[in-house]
């Protein structure tokens, strides 16, 4: 019974196993079979794509690694160039009737000021274009991905479709798209088309933007155009007013309006301010400014020295001749016009009348055009654009697959790495805030009354430490011990010993204490006149710190 349950068990273990097994190989086939195109530029484009031999396109594309990985994408290689690069789909891919996933990654390594960084999927070939003669003019069916220069900052999604009316092939931009990432790391943008007419784009796989095709809400000029336009030949009568109100014709000026009376007239109540200078000009002559050891007279015309603010006037109310100030003039009415009233004859504002508009169609679904070809065709001035990992696929599962595995470990490092940096590049600025704090209360300590005979050398110290970084912090601590000894000395070292009881002596003895005592204030006398002397040649330093 028990070999029997154990071959049960063992067979069930083998039958999960397999299970297991088959289903992962079914979710493989089921990722690949929905994958449609994916290119990770791992090996070398040469052979693949195919570079344009265009004359404006000098841009040198190359093979190279994303800065801090060991993955490789298509770079961006020059400043200020145009590039154009193709490569050509082994079938075209069809829009029409199921979802398509159009994803790809772009890093802009040095930012982006000014220049794109987008895809054109492109038309089959009937449609006017060689590989390579790839060019701006190329056809494409769409265009998504990154542009910005000046104030253009934008994911681009443009839907070139035609007008089954005219057979016109016409530009329909998204409209309100999302705006480019700022920084410096991979991202990778997603468009997804559906059956329903709805377009979602992702950034980084979260959605910025959702939009219907068919709505003039979303598309800038809609797909469907309006049924009708105005009519381009009406034109509007002679003798049509569009004025909503006119000068009241009846109105009279009533006879006290002076339209001459000034804004602004003097304030004869203004009385001049006691102790204003008129005699004295507001700016004179710097008088320590001396003409140039090189100036020539000749060449350089007559030296004149610069004018300062007079410093007599920043004392005085005022300088240079005294003049009543200005007021507003009470009986100042301005220009008078007639009062307005409502227009009698207003028709309100003109325009044409609405005709049938001869390019007016009606879809359900728009008529998308097969993806021929992947082509990078940008203007930029800035290099380092890498673009990698460029997918179509029919779900979107195959995408989100593609941004976990090969997008998601890469943006984590580059984001760990733009911490670690930001952190690092904080805490300097965190020191030299904490450093010029300290040193603004060391310069106040140094204005102290008490240590004037010791300023000059404060300062000296004070100085060195601000201008030897790496010396700062054995210097500060110099200054404490400096100054908290200075204090200790102060406070300490002027005091008197405290004379000792002595007892009654001798005569001689007694002669012998008077010396002494004599000694004694002659000693501090002399001290004392030291002490001044010192105080006296200590050199005198700025009271106030340069400024930083």
């Amino acid at each position: 019974m028990m070999e029997k349950s154990r071959k049960m068990m063992t067979m069930t273990g083998m039958l999960f196993g397999l299970f297991v097994v088959f289903g992962s190989v079914m979710q493989i086939c089921s990722a690949e079979s929905e994958t449609i195109f994916l290119e990770t530029f791992d090996e070398n484009f040469d052979g693949r794509w195919v570079v344009s031999e265009k004359e404006d396109y000098k841009g040198a594309w190359k093979h190279s690694k994303s800065e801090g990985h060991d993955d490789y994408g298509l770079l961006v290689s020059e400043k200020a160039r145009k590039y154009a690069i193709v490569k050509e789909m082994e079938k075209p891919v069809d829009l029409k009737g199921e979802t398509i996933v159009l994803q790809y990654e772009v890093r802009l390594q040095n930012g982006l000021e000014c220049g794109g960084a987008y895809l054109k999927y492109l038309r089959p070939q009937e449609a006017g274009w060689t590989v390579k003669e790839f060019d701006n003019d190329s056809p494409y069916t769409i265009m998504f991905g990154p542009d910005k220069c000046g104030t253009t900052n934008k994911v681009h999604f443009i839907l070139k479709h035609k007008n089954p009316k005219t057979g016109e092939y016409v530009e329909h931009h998204l409209k309100y798209p999302p705006s480019v990432p700022s920084d410096k790391l991979s991202h990778v943008y997603t468009a997804i088309l559906t059956p329903d007419n709805g377009l979602r784009v992702l950034i980084d796989g979260e959605e910025k933007k959702k939009a219907n095709f068919l709505s003039s809400e979303d598309f800038d000029p809609a797909i469907i155009p309006p049924k009708t336009i105005p009519d381009p030949d009406d034109k509007k009568p002679e003798d049509w007013d569009e004025r909503e109100k006119i000068p009241d014709p009846d109105a009279v000026k009533p006879e006290d309006w002076d339209e001459d009376a000034p804004l602004e007239i003097e304030d004869e109540d203004a009385v001049k301010p006691e102790g204003w200078l008129d005699d004295e000009p507001e700016e004179i002559d710097d008088p320590e400014a001396t003409k140039p050891e090189d100036w020539d007279d000749e060449e350089d015309g007559e030296w004149e020295a610069p004018k300062i603010d007079n410093p007599k006037c920043e004392e005085a109310p005022g300088c240079g001749e005294w003049k009543k100030p200005m007021k507003r003039n009470p009986a100042y009415k301005g220009k008078w016009r007639a009062p307005l009233i409502e227009n009698p004859n207003y028709k309100g504002i003109w325009k044409p009348q609405e005709i049938p508009n001869p390019k007016y169609f009606e879809l359900e679904t728009p008529d998308f055009e097969p993806i021929a070809g992947i082509g990078i065709e940008i203007w930029t001035m800035q290099d380092g654009i890498l673009f990698d990992n460029l997918l179509i696929a029919s779900d979107e599962k195959a995408a989100e697959k593609v941004r976990e595995e090969l997008w998601k470990p890469k943006f984590e490092a580059e984001k760990e790495k733009q911490k670690a940096e930001e952190a690092a590049a904080a805490v300097p600025d965190a020191v030299s805030g904490i450093k010029k704090k300290v040193f603004d209360i060391l310069y106040k300590v140094a204005d102290v009354p008490y240590l004037a005979p010791y300023k000059s050398q404060i300062l000296d110290v004070i100085e060195k430490a601000e201008t030897q970084p790496n010396l700062t912090i054995a210097i500060l601590a110099s200054v404490v011990v400096v100054i908290l000894s200075i204090f200790v000395k102060i406070i300490f070292g002027r005091k008197k010993p405290v004379k000792p009881v002595v007892p009654p002596q001798s005569s001689g003895a007694a002669e012998t204490s008077d010396n002494q005592e004599i000694t004694n204030e002659k000693e501090e006398e002399t001290e004392k006149e030291e002490t001044e002397k010192e105080e006296a040649a200590a050199p005198r330093r700025r009271t106030t710190r340069r400024q930083d």
